[in-house]
């Protein structure tokens, strides 16, 4: 199913100010002091201005800088990077590929073993969908996400008859 997770002006007007001030001016919200930087709830982390799904919360992890961090999106194609020079320092801004929200900047500090990225997110550039709500708020499709192959179950039999 083909979605259009272009921004409108409808979306945009829904905005608190911290969201529009992140999403649309590129600003940056206080570290540890942010919505979901300490979230450990299963769920799917979308874009905040088009409701584009960008991270899920099984490539969180807590990077210790006081914002919501990720090894990588759920879809590559789901983010754009762009070298950013403010700051005095060359950073790499990641933005959402539908609505252009500017989200946070992409890092190679990230853990090793998950390919050593960190994407560093604002939470005011996000909207948490619960794994529960997932099907009612339409990204059923993303369940799939939070399933794992290995049954932690003692007996073969039981493992065996599940469906």
């Amino acid at each position: 199913m083909s979605h259009d997770y272009r921004k409108t002006p409808e979306a945009i007007d829904r905005l608190s100010p911290l969201q529009r001030k992140v999403t649309q001016e590129d600003a940056t919200e206080p570290a540890f002091r942010n919505q979901y930087w300490n979230n450990h709830d299963r769920g799917l982390y979308v874009d905040v201005v088009s409701g584009q799904p960008l991270f899920a919360s099984v490539h969180k992890y807590d990077s210790r800088s006081g914002w919501p961090s990720f090894t990588r999106p759920i879809d590559g194609a789901a983010v754009t990077e762009h070298v950013d020079r403010s700051l005095w320092m060359k950073r790499v801004e990641v933005r959402s590929s539908g609505a252009d929200s500017h989200l946070g900047h992409v890092f190679d500090d990230g853990p090793v073993d998950e390919g050593g990225l960190r994407y560093c997110i604002n939470s005011a550039a996000l909207r948490f969908v619960p794994l529960d709500d997932l099907e009612a708020e339409g990204y059923g499709e993303y369940r799939t996400l939070f399933t794992t192959d290995t049954d932690t179950t003692s007996t073969t039999d039981e493992s065996e008859h599940r469906a």
